[in-house]
């Protein structure tokens, strides 16, 4: 058997989702299974991480804790490796830029974290440069391979609902202060100045989610709130939060669908799983989450009366059914970073590249701008250098 080994240069792993996402279940699960088996039979693809950040102390930890033995503090010193093929990028947004640009300019392949840039401008000539340079690039798109959603996209394309009318979204937990129990998330993403806020944050998924599993987005609405003004950061210090922590959203997708998509740090949790979507059709409905998904098919829907008098008799979750796996599902992240090396070696698709990436920033943005103008905005077709 033969080895294809892989350079990958990966600059941000000691943030949070850098580190247990991307390193730790990602590429160190792929080198514990013995890499991946390329598209001849013959070869397998074994990633060989650089590990990139500010953080000295964290870089010597967190490479030692892996088994890991490269790392560095210094970007172009990790670039000139003259096995790097990859680089990955999941800094904070505002220096994602720089990181890719010296990529390109290194002649690497690119792939990062969402959102790709913190405007839609320099987002847009992002997406140029990678295109007109003809190297790989591609953006996580994460949730698109998650169980409950891989499973709601089979019903999809099997035509189970229907005509589609209708997608309502709940996303969110409650993040705590930081004064009496330490926050589930750091500080920064309360910060505008410091690239924080949900609407950036979650708008950028839902672009994807909507556009590849549903239709494409054709105008926004956006109700944005910071629910709660004053926070504790990682230190105990208190700050003013200046980003939205929560985002009402409505979207209204080609053929006349109508999404609703909640996302909030500010809400207790009375659902199955974090992240839930209901989709009602003419011939079925189906609620999907991280993981799982069920239907209920208009020959077996009940047909509930409304009486405020009496009691609920109906065990209205009972009549629905779950929708089998008839698959083995791995980390969502993890089967991403397969796609993309198996496009770097193979040339296997891979659709999400540097354009769709743009394509969240712009709903994003969007959304920012129709929050603060109180209307509807329409999504226009996204031109990269005179190319819809």
């Amino acid at each position: 058997m033969n080895e294809r080994r892989i350079g990958i240069v990966m600059n941000g792993v000691t943030g949070r989702m850098g580190l247990r996402q991307h390193l730790e279940r990602s590429i160190v699960a792929i080198r514990e299974q013995g890499g991946i088996l390329a598209a001849d039979g013959s070869t397998v693809i074994m990633p060989e991480p650089i590990l990139v950040g500010r953080n000295e102390d964290k870089l010597k930890r967190i490479a030692a804790k892996y088994n890991l033995n490269r790392w560095t503090t210094n970007l172009s010193e990790a670039l000139a490796e003259p096995d790097v093929e990859i680089y990955f990028d999941s800094q904070l947004t505002q220096l994602r830029e720089k990181g890719v640009r010296a990529a390109v300019e290194a002649g690497k392949a690119v792939y990062c974290e969402k959102p790709i840039a913190e405007g839609l401008d320099a987002a847009v000539e992002l997406a140029r440069l990678v295109r007109d340079s003809g190297l790989k690039n591609g953006v996580v798109q994460d949730k698109l391979s998650l169980p409950g959603l891989r499973k709601l996209k089979r019903l999809v394309d099997g035509g189970f609902f229907g005509q589609i009318l209708s997608v309502r979204g709940e996303f969110g937990y409650w993040v705590f202060e930081g004064d009496w129990q330490e926050a589930q998330r750091p500080a920064w993403n309360y910060k505008q100045e410091e690239g924080g806020g949900i609407v950036v944050d979650m708008f950028c998924h839902w672009r994807y989610v909507l556009d590849q599993i549903f239709a494409p987005v054709k105008s926004v609405y956006c109700q944005g709130a910071t629910h709660i003004p004053t926070r504790y950061d990682e230190q105990g210090n208190r700050y003013d939060a200046t980003a939205e922590d929560a985002a009402y959203g409505i979207f209204e997708l080609e053929g006349g669908i109508v999404a609703q998509l909640n996302s909030s740090w500010t809400t207790r949790v009375f659902r199955d799983e974090l992240v839930e979507f209901q989709v009602d059709g003419t011939e079925g409905s189906a609620v999907a989450g991280l993981r799982n998904c069920r239907v209920q098919h208009r020959s077996a829907t009940p047909k509930p009366v409304w009486n405020p008098d009496l009691p609920v008799t109906e065990p209205f979750r009972d009549q629905w059914l779950d929708v089998p796996d008839n698959e083995v599902f791995d980390n969502g992240f993890k089967v991403q970073w397969e796609m993309f090396l198996r496009h770097i070696v193979d040339d296997a698709p891979f659709g999400w590249d540097f354009v769709e990436g743009a394509k969240g920033v712009q709903l994003a943005e969007l959304g920012l701008q129709s929050w603060r103008e109180g209307r509807k905005l329409d999504v226009p077709d996204l031109e990269i250098g005179g190319v819809a």
